[in-house]
Parts: C-alpha cells; sequence; structure tokens
C-alpha cells in the first residue's frame, strides 16, 4: 500500500488499510474508502480480498 507516493506496507485487510491511514495521519479517510478520487484499488475493492493473501 502507498499513501501520497510512500510506501506504507502490505495490507492484508480493509483493517489494515484503515490502520495505515490512521498512522499517516488521515483518519478520516475511511468515508472516502470507496471513492475511485481517492483510493485506487488493484484487482478488487474494499469488500474483496484474495484468500491467499
Amino acid at each position: 500500500m502507498t499513501i501520497h507516493g510512500r510506501p506504507v506496507g502490505t495490507a492484508y485487510h480493509l483493517l489494515d488499510v484503515l490502520e495505515f491511514l490512521r498512522r499517516a495521519g488521515l483518519p478520516e479517510a475511511h468515508e472516502g474508502i470507496d471513492d475511485s478520487d481517492l483510493v485506487e484499488w488493484r484487482g478488487g475493492d474494499s469488500r474483496m480480498w484474495r484468500e491467499d493473501a
């Protein structure tokens, strides 16, 4: 996962995404998690996670 072009880690679940956003000082970002102007999902969306991830 990258935030503002900086790698911050690998998210294995939506809660990981929210934690990375919180650590980056973006605690309210969860409200825009499905906004394609704010978040670029690759291979799915906020509700779709690979089981082998």
